[in-house]
């Protein structure tokens, strides 16, 4: 809960502490480089869920690297709040990127272990853990605005670092009674293959530091590089899967089944998670936010979504149980989600090119719902039937091609906010509406073929 309050806190204000003025306590930003990091950003935190998996997998277990990603995300927000400028903003956001990769990568993994395989709590303690991380969604964007307003972009930092702090002393007192399977390497490296994983590592990061100083990587180009690195990422996966002399046939088909979900996948996310780029901007600018002649925060319209998460997901839920063998097959609901999405970018269009202050808050609220109904009919699905698709031998791997889509959809977000603007709405939403309807009805369409990839697997 702590870590979604200080990850939805700080950026709930990244994208306006971005590109507001100096006047405004900002660092004035053109708005397309902004969002493009706010992109950039986003796609590197699911990027770096494939890093923190591998970590916990081969060198550390899920325990310490979901606690040391813990500190490295307050670390991060601390120097959002204190390092002055781009200085902040650059070692801040490679912290929290990094950190929050991990913790996302691992947090699921050490529920999993407090409950063996048949427990009837299991799915309990799971909505527990589900509850929590919406309830942080929810509170964090709140306060932090909050701070923001009265106080300093600085200050809402600050408390993003506080709330962090909270969850780590939480953590560090709980977590001596977590089972020892939290802590178990379940592949442990060689200890012979450790130097060339270090070399390579120190490497990586040697480039890194040379393409940002010789320029090649910018602000401006930043979530190009993430968009490109994670095509190649994704390409180099189901290539590597696919060609393996260890999967059978039956193995094999599902992995093709699964292509065309994530090419749907990364059209919604390309679309959702303008939560944080587009609208941000839109929020700001083109929305009433008066409350009884009180303006509220740009950041609390990211509160509505996890209000309608926590109140749907358990109606989804009953619906989805309720169903039973009737429920729509996966290709079907990854469809609908796409669909919906694109509907919800169309629900824009009446109040497109309006002024300050021209579109009603119970607007927004209405599209967010949308928007909501499309995530809990394709995010929950995903995971689950990555690990049903999965050959044996490439389980975790099928995950991280799971996170891989919504890393490309969440960087794709960013740059396509740079072709957003105030007199181009009706293109722009009309345009990325259509072609994710069409999209989905694609995929509905050819729903059966996938199901027979899919073999056996709905």
């Amino acid at each position: 809960m702590w870590e979604r309050f200080s990850f939805y806190g700080m950026q709930g204000i990244l994208l306006i502490y971005l590109y507001y003025s100096a006047t405004r306590g900002g660092l004035g930003m053109d708005e397309v480089s902004a969002a493009g990091i706010v992109g950039a950003y986003g796609g590197a935190v699911y990027l770096s869920t494939i890093l923190g998996a591998w970590i916990a997998d081969r060198l550390l277990g899920s325990e310490r690297v979901l606690f040391f990603s813990a500190i490295v995300i307050m670390a991060g927000h601390i120097a959002l709040a204190l390092l002055p400028g781009f200085v902040g903003v650059g070692v801040g956001l490679v912290l929290v990127a990094f950190g929050s990769g991990g913790l996302k990568a691992n947090a699921t993994s050490v529920v999993g272990t407090l409950y063996g395989e048949h427990d009837p709590r299991r799915d309990a303690g799971f909505s527990v853990f589900y509850l929590g991380i919406n309830l942080g969604a929810f509170l964090g964007p709140i306060l932090t605005g909050l701070a923001q307003t009265t106080l300093g972009f600085h200050w809402g930092f600050g408390l993003a670092a506080v709330g962090m702090a909270i969850g780590l002393v939480q953590y560090a007192f709980g977590r001596k009674n977590l089972p020892p399977e939290a802590s178990v390497v379940p592949n442990p490296l060689p200890r012979e293959r450790r130097p060339l994983v270090i070399g390579v590592a120190i490497a990586a990061v040697v480039l890194v530091a040379v393409l940002v100083l010789t320029g090649l990587v910018n602000a401006q180009n930043l979530v190009l590089w993430i968009i490109g690195g994670t095509i190649v990422a994704a390409i180099a996966y189901f290539a590597v899967i696919l060609a393996s002399r260890a999967i059978s046939t039956v193995e094999r088909h599902r992995v093709y089944g699964f292509i065309p979900l994530f090419v749907a996948s990364v059209a919604f996310w390309s679309l959702y998670q303008q939560q944080f780029t587009v609208l941000t901007i839109y929020s700001d600018k083109q929305l009433n936010r008066d409350l009884f002649g009180w303006e509220m925060p740009v950041s609390w319209v990211q509160s509505i979504n996890p209000i309608f998460i926590i109140v749907l997901s358990g109606v989804f839920a009953a619906i989805w149980t309720k169903l039973g063998d009737r429920q729509p097959s996966t290709p079907i609901k990854f469809a609908l989600g796409t669909i919906i999405m694109g509907v919800a970018f169309l629900l824009f269009i009446p109040f497109a090119g309006g002024g300050p202050n021209s579109t009603p808050l119970l607007a927004i609220v209405g599209i967010l719902l949308v928007f909501t109904v499309a995530e809990l009919l394709l995010s929950p699905v995903g995971l689950s039937v990555a690990t049903k698709l999965a050959p044996k031998v490439f389980h975790t791997q099928m995950v991280a091609l799971f996170f891989l889509s919504v890393a490309l959809g969440t960087a794709i977000s960013g740059r396509l906010a740079e072709f957003y603007s105030a007199e181009t709405e009706v293109a722009y939403f009309g345009v990325l509406g259509g072609i994710a309807i069409v999209l989905g009805v694609a995929l509905a369409v050819g729903s059966r073929g996938v199901l027979k990839l899919m073999s056996g697997v709905r």
